[in-house]
This record gives C-alpha cells, structure tokens and sequence, in this order.
C-alpha cells in the first residue's frame, strides 16, 4: 500500500483543515436556526418539483429497474436507492426555480447539498447536531469555491450549481459521518473528480437545467461511498495545471477560499420570492413596484426598458417563450407575467400564461441591455434598473440594487413558512404534515428521525 505525503502547505490542504476545523466547533444558535430555515426551504421547493416532474420521475425510476427500495424519495411517496433517491431529489429541488443561492458564487447551494445529504441520513445513522454542521460546513465548502471561480465559470458556459455543489454536497456527506480530515480531503478529490454542468441546458426548449443538481447530489453521493470503501484521491486536487481551480477557469480568486469561521457563508445566502430565475428577480420587483405605485394597465403600456448587469442578459433576454423552462429564465417574460399579475410565483409559470395573448405581447415589448454601472457593482449588488412608458408618453422608472431575500432585504420566517405552506399544498401535501415539518424545525425539537418519516 502506498501512502500520500502530507504537505499540509498547498491549496487543498489549507482548504480541508479549515473545513475540518469548522467542523469540530459549536456554532451560536442563530446559525443553526439559518441551517434549519434553509432546510425549510429546501423542502417546499422540492415538494412543489416533486408535483412538477411526477409523472416523469415516476418513470424515470421504472427505467432504472429494480434497486435496494429502502431510501424515500422527497415527495414522492416511494422508495429507491442511495444514489437514485439523490438524483430525483436533485431534479425536483431545482425545477421550480425556487431554491436558494448566493450571488457571490452565483450559484445555488442548498439543492445539490439537501438533496443528497437528506438520503444519506436515512441510510446512516446521523445525529440531528452532525446533520445541521453537515449543512453549514457543505455551504461553506461550496459558497468559498463559486466564489473563488466566478463569474469565470459562467463566462465558459459552465454551472456553478452543479460544478460546486457537487462538492459542497460531499463535504457535508463527509462531515455528518464524521470523516477524517484525510477522508474529508479524499472526498473532495472524488467531487472535484466527477463535478460538471452546462449552462447550455438553459436554452430554448431545454428542461434540463435540473440535470445539473441531480447529478450533483449523486456524485457527491458516490464520491463518499469511494471514500468509505478506501479510495484515496491526489494529494492537491484544486491547485497545479490540471487541478480543479486551473481546468475550469485558469483565473481564480484563491483569497475566497480562506474561511472565516466566525462568519459562516451560510449566513449570506438569498431565498426566493419568485418561481425565476434570480438574475430576473430584480426587474420583477421592479415592475410590480411600479404597476403598484401608479396603478398601471398593461394595455396602456408602450414599451419597457430594462437596464441590469452583463451577467443577467445573455441567456435572460428573450421573449420567444419555448416552454416553462424557458419562461422562467425569461426576464421579459418574467416581467410581462408580474405586470399582468402582480406576481410571479409557481402558478404565474405556466402554459396557459405562457400562451395569453395579452402576456405574449407584452412580452415582446420588454427589452433588456446590459449598464456598466450595474456590472461594475457585481457581486456587491446586482440590481436593475426598470423603465416604463405608457402610450400617453408617460415614463415611470423603478431601480432595485438588493431584490427582495437577500441578506440586506431577507425573508422573515413568517416569509419561509408562507412560502413552504403554499409550495406544500401546490404538491398536495397535507396540511397535518405541513405543520408538523415547520414545527419540527422551527420549535427547537430537533427530531431527526421524525423529521425524515415526514418527508
């Protein structure tokens, strides 16, 4: 047997005994509380894709063929494998567009990490303080990386959600069953290994996107297994030319991957108000500020002009419409569908308002430019600028720097159970098992096992 030489002075050392470290200390209670508000969330968003993709997960799970039944899938009412669970999870948690992020890292944390670390709570014994360290260690993990690397992934076409929360989910699988600092480096070796994505699959007609999560969350299944069964990985994996950091982007920020334990990423995440995705969100508050304000009638509107940042353009600035994943990348759509309804949650993301004539028009009078001002704030705020003009020649203008569930413009947790009761009873969950979810995790029980028999 060969042994690896531990350096302790490269870039994967220094970023594992951070990570291991953090995870040997306690954390003040309001930070747990945010682990728990995120799993809250989590949970109704992955609810609501569970009743989106039903039909074709269902069948998904039928092609896969007989696995050990033993793993439930959220939302679902039935049960498959370790990795099978994952992947469904994976895909239902990130279809509605729902989930959480960080603009930082300009990516989705929570989906990939929940999706997979739910299942292997049910598979391992966990207990409920291992579970909510595990949760803020793998954002930790995933919130540094995206950070270290955007925007250079998404300028490559490159997810980020899939890319980083492959391993943020495997450093959370490693520290709920309670790794090595060794283990816990080769579990980040198999991530960085087996991470991809495309953010190709947001174009057009494609409803892939989802892919992304779902093969995060197995992976990170997978690269844990690998290590529980004794592989070993190299022993710097992020740094060196072919390592993780200089094959995705060859431009990293290596400042980003210091951790400040006293300040967990997890605290810096944003929820999401509106079924969309985030770089839409602050025209959408824009525009329904602005029709609240001046009591606005589509009918009467000529045009509208949207000013935002680079990154929230190409990709986002269509208006032929393609299908509901196409929608929900659309700010034009996303705007025209807010101004007819004054909202622009799940239900507002459908083939009927897709096709109503009125929104189809409106839609097309929606147009999107990139303002240097606005990029020259990323990552710091990333807003958009708004502006309407009536047919009588009136303009009305509405600029949005922090969208609503952001750290400086949070969701309360009034905010989280409203969102979580109405995405549970879109999915048809019962109203009893709804309630016992939120009080499981909001009272202070800290009932795991209980908390898994629900979903």
């Amino acid at each position: 047997m060969t042994f690896k030489t531990e350096t302790n002075n490269t870039i994967t050392d220094s970023f594992v005994t951070d990570l291991y470290a953090m995870s040997q200390i306690e954390f003040d209670e309001s930070v747990y509380n945010q682990a728990k508000k995120c799993l809250l969330d989590y949970i109704g968003v992955t609810f609501a894709g569970s009743n989106m993709l039903r039909e074709k997960t269902l069948q998904m799970l039928n092609n896969l063929g007989k696995t050990s039944q033993s793993i439930s899938v959220i939302g679902l009412n039935c049960k498959t494998g370790l990795l099978e669970a994952a992947l469904i999870n994976g895909l239902n948690s990130h279809v509605a567009e729902l989930d959480d992020g960080e603009r930082f890292g300009m990516f989705h944390p929570g989906a990939p990490i929940f999706s997979a670390l739910v299942p292997v709570a049910q598979k391992f014994q966990i207990s409920h303080q291992d579970f909510l360290k595990a949760i803020i260690v793998g954002y930790e993990a995933s919130i540094r990386l995206a950070r270290s690397l955007q925007p250079g992934l998404k300028d490559k076409g490159f997810h980020g959600t899939g890319i980083c929360g492959t391993i943020g989910a495997a450093v959370a699988i490693g520290v709920a069953l309670q790794f090595s600092k060794n283990q816990l480096k080769d579990a980040i070796s198999a991530a960085a290994t087996s991470s991809s994505g495309l953010l190709k699959v947001i174009k057009g007609r494609s409803e892939m996107k989802p892919l992304n999560v779902g093969i995060a969350a197995k992976n990170a299944v997978s690269s844990a297994l690998l290590v529980m069964s004794g592989f070993e990985g190299p022993v710097d994996v992020l740094d060196g030319e072919k390592g993780f950091l200089n094959a995705y982007t060859g431009n990293y920020k290596n400042d980003e991957l210091k951790i400040n334990i006293k300040s967990p990423a997890i605290m810096g995440i944003y929820m999401k108000p509106y079924a969309a995705c985030r770089h839409c969100h602050p025209a959408i508050e824009a525009a329904i500020i602005l029709k609240n304000k001046h009591s606005l009638n589509p009918e009467s509107i000529k045009a509208i002009t949207i000013r935002t940042y680079y990154w929230a353009v190409g990709g986002h600035d269509h208006a032929d419409i393609e299908g509901i994943s196409s929608a929900k990348m659309s700010t034009p759509f996303s705007v025209a569908v807010a101004l007819e309804t004054e909202k622009a949650g799940i239900n507002e993301f459908t083939t009927d308002l897709i096709n109503q004539e009125s929104i189809q028009l409106l839609t097309k009078k929606v147009n999107v430019y990139a303002d240097e001002e606005l990029t020259s704030l990323v990552p710091e705020k990333r807003g958009a600028i708004v502006q309407i003009e009536t047919n009588n020649n009136l303009i009305f203008e509405e600029r949005i720097d922090y969208p609503k569930g952001e750290p400086e413009t949070p969701l309360s947790i009034e905010d989280v159970k409203e969102k979580f009761m109405g995405l549970s009873k879109y999915a048809g969950i019962d109203n009893a098992v709804s309630q016992k979810i939120f009080k499981n995790l909001t009272s202070g029980k800290n009932d795991l096992t209980e908390l898994l028999q629900l979903l």
